[in-house]
């Protein structure tokens, strides 16, 4: 009898071992799924920049927004492209319109600990994601409105951190120069 017990155990020991190496196999087959060659309004970011830094899964999905034209007006004061791996958010890239400086507020990632970022007029960058700011158009004086285009990038799940620090000083500068042409501010105007 103890004979079939440890032939019984060396024989489950074996369909379990199979089974967690099928497991395994499986999740190291996955890749990223492809991305367009522009992504984000028409063409914020290059995929291939943005590819590398997703986790792996099987289906790409952008949100409606992302499609639409990057346009901030009084009417629409902010636009938000969000990637979507297997329905969840892995990469999102948010611009907001202020019309006063001091509006910009990254308070909340102080918990992230993030570090200065020399991109636009000010900018930070954390372990998941950066933020800066750039004046469209100054304030004339303290009390009347300019035009400040405040711009996020976070991503979740990133499979290396290391190479994420490495590419968001880039990836911002790229959302900063597109927004920046988009919005025509080298003249002053925000879309306004």
């Amino acid at each position: 009898m103890s004979r079939f017990l440890r032939t019984a155990a060396a024989v489950s020991t074996a369909v379990v071992a199979v089974g967690l190496l099928a497991g395994c196999a499986e999740t190291e087959q996955k890749a990223v799924p492809t991305l367009p060659e522009r992504i984000c309004w028409g063409g914020a970011f290059a995929g291939g920049d943005v590819a590398p830094l997703l986790p792996p899964g099987d289906q790409a999905e952008f949100s409606r927004l992302a499609g639409r034209p990057f346009v901030l007006t009084e009417d629409i004061d902010s636009q938000t492209c969000t990637l979507y791996i297997d329905g969840r958010t892995r990469f999102q890239a948010v611009a907001d319109f202020q019309e006063f400086e001091d509006a910009v507020d990254w308070s909340s990632w102080d918990s992230a600990d993030p570090e200065p970022l020399d991109v636009g007029d000010k900018g930070i960058v954390w372990d998941t994601g950066a933020a800066s700011y750039f004046t469209c158009e100054p304030a004339k004086n303290p009390k009347s409105p300019g035009q400040y285009i405040e711009l996020r990038i976070s991503l979740s799940d990133p499979p290396d951190t290391s190479k994420l620090q490495a590419a968001l000083p880039e990836l911002m500068k790229d959302f900063m120069t597109f927004a920046q042409r988009e919005l025509k501010c080298g003249g002053g105007s925000a879309g306004r």
